[in-house]
């Protein structure tokens, strides 16, 4: 049996809540010897802002560096908007992100035929959609030099953001895209805007280039980012991969989550590079949605994404591809039954609580084993 070490880090608002059911189904498995999974936990953002001052501490990255992965509940909240810059909650998953270089982030965007109504569009352009989107993580406007805000005097000020990209940076991305398309419908769609943006010209020049090279089997087409979020609410399921860069990486995967109902329901993977000696790679996994501090410690989060990126750790970093099949359709099977929590209610005449619809995923992954 293996052994893998988890480090778990809940953060903030519901992100504890949603955790502590992805902590029950580790110890299921562990206890049922399918394998062992090691928990160690730390602080991320405004939880190790409240403790150290600083939005992760050194000791916290130490644990991070030595994981075979980490799950990640949500980071933010009111309480700590006022904090500088430098140390808000977001800066410590911008810094695992960083400094693990976790490049390539795996957005899926499922809807589960259960809650095909519950998205704003109609049902015959939603139900069976399954598309992946992957951003690249590392680079871009978000972690562009120089990025500052410059006192002109007269009360007027500068802000400058800056977007910077490589050609291996485009590449590596480009690459998990083909490569997670010909394990599903061998089609990737690349975006920018390479009509205003010079980084855009050299996006679709790479990408170009490396499918020529390496991946002519693949079917690849090129939309502008902005009318790719157009073709997202208008046909959604004309995809199958979507990559593109950081910041439009960003917006159009909370449009494709939004397709499906609830920000609740969809999981993501950030992934490093994979280690030639060892075959295995950084990676971090984390639930879609924020902490939703208005409804934290209320038991009405709905924990399904952070069981799905507990899922997706099962698939990228441990091999354990059938067993994460197994807690996907766990998750169907639920959902299939009528249970609810509030954020996926639609007509539904009642919900459940957070560990409420944990529980039911777990005796339905139970009785799959």
């Amino acid at each position: 049996m293996s052994t893998y070490k988890l480090f778990v880090l809940p953060g903030d608002g519901i992100g504890p809540e949603v955790m502590a059911e992805v902590e029950k189904i580790a110890a299921f498995l562990t206890k049922q010897g399918v394998a062992t999974f090691e928990i160690e936990k730390g602080l991320v953002g405004g939880a190790a802002y409240d403790a150290h001052k600083v939005s992760i501490s050194e000791d916290d990255m130490k644990r991070a560096n030595a994981a075979d992965a980490i799950l990640l509940g949500a980071v933010g909240g009111p309480q700590w908007a006022s904090v500088a810059y430098d140390v808000r909650p977001e800066a410590g998953l911008l810094r695992l992100r960083k400094d693990l270089v976790l490049f390539a982030n795996l957005r899926p965007a499922i809807c589960y035929p259960a809650l095909a109504d519950a998205s704003s569009l109609k049902r015959e352009l939603i139900d069976g959609l399954d598309m992946m989107l992957v951003r690249e993580l590392t680079g871009g406007l978000y972690f562009g030099s120089p990025k500052e805000i410059t006192d002109l005097g007269n009360g007027q000020k500068r802000a400058v953001d800056t977007q910077p990209y490589e050609t291996y940076e485009i590449e590596r991305i480009g690459r998990v895209a083909f490569e997670l398309a010909r394990k599903r419908r061998n089609k990737v769609t690349s975006c920018e805007k390479n009509n205003v943006m010079k980084t855009g010209v050299l996006w679709r020049e790479t990408i170009i280039a490396l499918h020529k090279r390496e991946f002519p089997d693949v079917e690849l087409e090129h939309q502008l980012a902005d009318a790719c979020g157009m073709q997202l609410v208008r046909r959604p399921k004309q995809f199958d991969v979507i990559v593109t860069d950081n910041l439009f990486g960003d917006l159009l995967s909370d449009v494709a989550a939004m397709l499906t109902g609830s920000l609740g329901m969809l999981p993501s993977a950030s992934l490093g590079a994979v280690d030639e000696k060892t075959g295995l790679r950084k990676a971090l996994y984390e639930p879609v949605h924020g902490s939703a501090p208005d409804i934290a410690g209320k038991g009405l989060a709905n924990p399904i994404a952070m069981i799905g990126s507990f899922g997706m750790a099962l698939r990228y970093s441990f091999g354990l591809g059938a067993l994460a099949d197994k807690i996907e359709a766990a998750i169907a099977a639920v959902l299939a039954k009528g249970l609810r929590t509030a954020d996926i209610k639609g007509n539904a005449s009642s919900t459940v609580s957070t560990a409420q619809m944990g529980d039911a995923v777990l005796a339905a992954l139970r009785a799959s084993l």
